[in-house]
């Protein structure tokens, strides 16, 4: 089984842009890359997603990786794919979506919480697990199904992680996240958005130098 691989990032933290509309996502994009952030979800259940997705993926430099979350179903993997995006995020296991985004190139992190569904996940090839909500299983549960995962799947946490407590899952070997509501919420301005964004990263590079 041939995996997608997780592209190397300075920073392997995921921008959960959920809310956000087509006409927001020039600005509130730009300065997220700005700011040092090189993955960016744009989840299906926001305005116009796959439009959002398709100004964001052209404005991106190469490096970047654009793509959208609560993908459900393989037709979204389609559009998905036509639009330009390079990341599938979703909240389940479906293996078939999981398969369809892995034919097409796409990084996948399906969403899992225990070890079946990580297991499933892993067995459909997803390039990374996404641990949600992460808050409630904590380091320490993600850190014991983690003992029975491959190695080479990335781990990221995502659900009640922020620059608050990034140390926390550091400090167990987790160092990939997803940053919602900490980072953006509908109706935020682009300035908004940098200011949470440039703390972020400055919390997590103090994190890890820790």
């Amino acid at each position: 089984m041939n995996r997608i691989p997780f592209p190397d990032m300075a920073y392997p933290l995921v921008a959960i842009l959920r809310g956000l509309k087509p006409e927001e996502t020039e600005a509130v994009v730009g300065s997220l890359i700005e700011a040092g952030f090189t993955a960016i979800e744009i989840p299906l259940n926001s305005p116009d997603p796959f439009r959002s997705i398709e100004i964001a993926a052209k404005l991106a430099p190469a490096h970047c990786l654009i793509g959208a979350g609560t993908v459900l179903t393989v037709e979204d993997v389609e559009r998905l794919d036509g639009a330009g995006g390079r990341l599938m995020v979703s909240p389940n296991v479906e293996p078939d979506v999981i398969r369809a985004a892995a034919a097409r190139g796409i990084v996948t992190l399906p969403g899992v919480f225990t070890p079946t569904e990580a297991l499933a996940a892993a067995k459909a090839g997803a390039t990374g697990l996404k641990f949600f909500p992460a808050n409630v299983l904590g380091p320490s549960g993600i850190t014991a199904i983690r003992a029975v995962l491959p190695k080479d799947l990335t781990i990221a946490a995502v659900g009640g992680v922020s620059d608050k407590n990034f140390r926390e899952y550091i400090d167990a070997g987790i160092t990939a996240f997803g940053l919602g509501s900490s980072l953006y919420k509908p109706g935020m301005s682009a300035s908004e958005v940098s200011e949470r964004a440039q703390l972020a990263i400055a919390a997590y590079d103090a994190a890890l130098a820790k």
